[in-house]
């Protein structure tokens, strides 16, 4: 029974952070670190899958406009540049995973300073998109840089996958928070299901299926998408008309705190 509410506490932790933006991964990391137990990458990355499952069905009528009006130019250009700004995401990230063999972190210490450094980053491009004029539009440049974000935050806990794109977009050229946003987290439907069947068909190639907690991996699931529509639908609300601010605050005074309560090293 304390498993299981483990299990349901990190889906519900995995579904508000997903999209917010000040790092899922880092506080899944945290949770796990302060009591919650370890968990497998691949329980950790397939319950990110179901808070992009949330974002799959927030966004399926786009979705859906994409893929069957696919011959107006308008949107052949944005899926183009979806696919390419994902393609570099997963290009750069196999080669980190299988030629430089990277892993999580076992320590706070990155994840505190990376949340701290993110907040900061926040601040800073919070202002300078302000002084743009509002374009909604999504260029290569934004589509590469994007791509190039994603990798970044997978490869720094802590830095927020959707901190890292929307405001890689925003000052790259896609000034305005809504489409800055729905770029980001359109492109992370298909780079989140990459990475939990990458992890998956690692799990089963290893021979690692009999001893993984599937169990706990479909609450885990279940719990992060349901919890992450809720969040998603309130962010999408709160950015009409809220700046990125009080997240980065946030994400400065956490890390702060992490660096003070926990042991260098720790």
């Amino acid at each position: 029974m304390t498993d299981l509410l483990h299990v349901i506490l990190l889906g519900i932790i995995e579904g508000i952070t997903e999209f917010l933006p000040i790092s899922s991964t880092g506080h899944l990391l945290i949770a796990e670190k302060f009591g919650l137990g370890a968990r497998s990458d691949l329980f950790n990355v397939g319950i990110q899958a179901g808070a992009i499952l949330a974002v799959t069905l927030i966004y399926w009528k786009r979705i859906w406009q994409l893929f069957t009006q696919w011959r107006d130019p308008t949107n052949r250009d944005y899926l183009l540049k979806l696919f390419v700004s994902f393609m570099i995401t997963a290009l750069i990230g196999f080669v980190v995973v299988t030629r430089f063999h990277f892993k999580l972190p076992a320590t706070i210490t990155p994840i505190a300073w990376a949340l701290v450094i993110g907040g900061f980053w926040m601040l800073a491009a919070e202002q300078l998109a302000a002084r743009q004029p509002d374009r909604s539009e999504v260029t290569w440049k934004v589509a590469i840089l994007v791509g190039i974000a994603q990798m970044v935050a997978g490869i720094f806990p802590g830095t927020s996958r959707s901190a890292a794109t929307i405001f890689t977009a925003m000052l790259a050229g896609t000034s305005n928070r809504a489409a800055a946003t729905e770029f980001a987290f359109l492109v992370g439907i298909p780079t989140m299901y990459a990475a939990t069947g990458y992890e998956l068909l690692k799990v089963l190639k290893q021979g690692g299926a009999a001893q993984e907690d599937w169990t706990a991996l479909l609450v885990g699931f279940v719990v992060s998408a349901i919890v992450a529509f809720i969040a998603v639908k309130w962010l999408l609300g709160y950015i009409r008309s809220h700046r990125f601010t009080p997240f980065a605050i946030y994400r400065i005074a956490f890390g702060v705190a992490l660096l003070l309560l926990v042991p260098a090293g720790g």
